[in-house]
This record gives C-alpha cells, structure tokens and sequence, in this order.
C-alpha cells in the first residue's frame, strides 16, 4: 500500500528521458516523507496529549528547528560543492540510524519525554542538511521551462503522503507502541535510499566537478555576498522572516487549540491534519495544473491574502466542522505560495549558488518558527490561542498587500518563459 501510495502521484510523469527519471526522484523522497512524517505526528501527539503544555510543545518546536538553523549555511555549501545526490542519501541513512537506535531504546524501556526532544533534534539536524540539496537538485533534472510543473506536481504528492500519514499514525498511536512507528520509519528511509542510488541519474553540477580552492568558510561568505547583491533575494527573505513568525501559532498551536476548545479525541487532531493535507493536495495540483498569474508576486499576494483570512478564521469559528472546512483552505493557499517562491529562486539564482541560497532559506525557516513559538508558546498558556489566531491573521493578510506593493519583487518574478 505504501509503494501505491508513494507512486501513484507521479505516474503522469512516467515518459522517456527527463520525466521517468524525475518521477523515481519525487518516488525516493516520498517515501522518505512518509516515515517521517508518520514519526512527526506520533511525537507531536504524544506530547501534546500528555503534557497539554504550551511550554511542552514550545520545547519541541525549538528541538525540532534549532539544529537546522546552525547546519543550514554549512548544509548549503555542501549542496554547492559536492554531489547533491549523495548528501541526500547519507543524510536519510542518518536520520535512519539515529531513529533505529531511538526504537531499540523504547524497546528497553527508555521512554523519558527528553529522549523524544533529543530525537527531534537529531531529525532536524538531518532535514537541514537535506533539504537545501534536494531544492537544488531538482533544476538539474528538470528543464526550466517545466520546473512550475514539477514542483507543483511534488507539492501535490507530498500533500497526499501528508495526507495519508495522520490517519496511519492515528491508528498505529492508538494500537502500537510508539517504537514500532520509528521501525516503519527505518523501513521507508531504506527502501527511499535504495531507489535514488539505484535508479536515479543527477548529473554533477559543474561547482562539484571542479577541485575546491576555498575553504567552507569562504564558500559559505560568497553565498551571503551573492545574497546581499540581489535586491529582490534580501526582500523575499525579509517576507519570509517576518511570514514564519507570524505563521506559527496557525502551524503549531492549533493541535493545542482543538485540545482546548473542541476536546482532546486524537480523531480530532487527525482530522485536522487529514483536512491540511487534502487543502495542501488540491493546491498542489492547481499550482500544476494553472502555473499560477504571468508574475509570480501576484499568485504569493494572493495566497498569502487568503493564508491570513484561514488563519483569522480558525480564531472564530465555533463550530468544528467549520473549523475544519477552513483548515482545508488554509492548506490549499500553502502549494500557491510555496511553488512560485521555490521556482523565483530556481530560474534566477545561480546554478552554483543554489545551495547556498537555500540553505539560507532553510535556517530563516528554521530560526523564526522558533522565534515565533518563543513569544506565542508561553503566551498559549495565559492569553487564548484564538486571539493569537486572529491578530497574526490580520498581519499576515497586509502582509499579502506589501507584496503587491514591492517593485524590486514584481520585477523578479515575472516568469522566466
């Protein structure tokens, strides 16, 4: 069932030459998504539901960011000086073992909550050296005129793992030991390794094919440079600081928030997860499907307009099942913003500084959902997470109107072809 699941969102892609080799490439990663995120909810629950904390789940956060703000940059040379490939596969093998060695610990009757804080940490330290070279690959397989698609289409498959992954964990969390969740995990991150080293083919990018003159240190100098010389780069990390602060108590507090307000049934929690994951699924496959406005700023405007009207709602409404129906509008805005802004910095960054470019979008992600759950974690435990929900929503929503209103980010995003 697993492999049906990981495969059949990318079966459109299944052609000769570029498009077969992609959809191994989206295959690999999706099932890597899939253990992890049924590990993911299994923890997040677990605290929640038996610490009911704000402070709790603050700690967990931070634990599950913190790493990858100090290894992104690093991650990203990385990702700009050798195979983008290998340091995919290695990175998953590590977070493999370290989840491997976490199980057999459970096993044995080690189940203090720190050793679920620690493993958090672990999986963040992985993710941040992972993911600036998976967003940096996927221009060297794919041809830039179709990289809307690709990514749109990888947002919409990640959205059905996303998806499927609550209900999984939700049933396993109800019936099984924590620790048989982490063995799926190993499970999914081998058989994840064994299909990008086996049958995906990434050309070296020229950077890694040469000999490294320079040290990270400098490599690492030349990304901030490069980054501080593109006026529409300094202004979309700006955004996006500021938009993950303000995105925290919608991503991290409403499982709280539905404990709290709605009761504290793990049905609910996963049924909130379930309705993000078909909102995050159908945009997926609109941003595929409709490419998004001629500017790119116009489509993150607007989703970014409709992320803060969501977010107001789930400050509102009193009813569940309306909560839930704006949960899945709230994960449709995600793909229309996430698949325009990764396409932004894939078209006009330098082949060889795409690493390091996302490396840095990888710690601002990292670093303000922290920052944000420092000042909304602790404030959940005296002041109500609905009207944390409904100021951060009105913010977010004028910030939707400062995108339109940027002219150097206008410029930048009108499509390359």
């Amino acid at each position: 069932m697993t492999c049906i699941l990981s495969l059949g969102g990318v079966y459109t892609l299944l052609e000769t030459g570029w498009k077969r080799n992609v959809a191994l490439f989206l295959s690999s990663q999706t099932l890597s998504l899939l253990g992890t995120s049924l590990v993911q909810y299994a923890i997040f629950w677990h605290i929640t539901l038996t610490t009911q904390s704000g402070a709790a789940t603050t700690v967990a956060i931070i634990c599950g960011f913190l790493p990858t703000f100090f290894l992104s940059p690093f991650a990203g040379v990385w990702a700009d000086r050798y195979s983008r490939k290998w340091i995919i596969a290695v990175s998953d093998a590590a977070i493999a073992a370290t989840t491997l060695v976490l199980a057999l610990l459970f096993m044995a009757g080690h189940d203090a909550l720190w050793l679920l804080y620690l493993m958090s940490a672990v999986r963040a330290a992985g993710s941040g050296v992972q993911t600036p070279a998976v967003s940096a690959l996927i221009p060297d397989i794919v041809p830039q005129d179709q990289l809307t698609r690709v990514n749109g289409v990888n947002s919409s498959i990640q959205a059905t793992v996303t998806l499927v992954s609550p209900m999984l964990s939700g049933a396993l969390f109800a019936t099984a030991p924590l620790e048989a969740i982490f063995f799926i995990d190993v499970v999914t991150a081998a058989a994840a390794i064994a299909i990008l080293l086996a049958l995906v083919r990434v050309p070296v990018h020229a950077k890694a094919q040469q000999a490294q003159s320079t040290s990270y240190f400098a490599d690492m100098m030349q990304g901030f440079r490069y980054i501080a010389g593109h006026a529409y780069i300094k202004a979309f990390f700006a955004f996006c600081a500021l938009f993950f602060v303000l995105a925290a108590p919608a991503a991290f507090l409403t499982p709280l928030q539905v404990a709290r307000s709605f009761g504290g049934e793990i049905w609910r929690l996963t049924a909130i997860e379930v309705g993000y994951s078909l909102g995050m699924m159908l945009g997926g496959a609109l941003a595929a499907a409709w490419g998004g406005f001629r500017n790119r700023i116009h489509t993150m405007a607007l989703s970014t307009l409709l992320f803060g009207a969501c977010t107001f709602g789930l400050g509102v409404v009193p009813d569940f099942r309306v909560y839930l129906a704006v949960m899945v509008l709230g994960g449709v805005t995600w793909p229309l913003f996430n698949t325009p802004a990764t396409v932004l910095l894939q078209e006009n960054v330098d082949e060889n500084m795409l690493g390091r470019v996302f490396g840095v979008m990888n710690m601002l992600t990292s670093a303000m959902m922290p920052v944000g759950m420092l000042i909304f974690g602790p404030l959940a435990d005296v002041f109500p997470i609905e009207s944390m929900l409904v100021g951060t929503g009105i913010l977010i929503a004028l910030q939707g109107l400062f995108l339109l209103g940027n002219r150097v980010l206008l410029r930048a995003g009108i499509r390359a072809t």
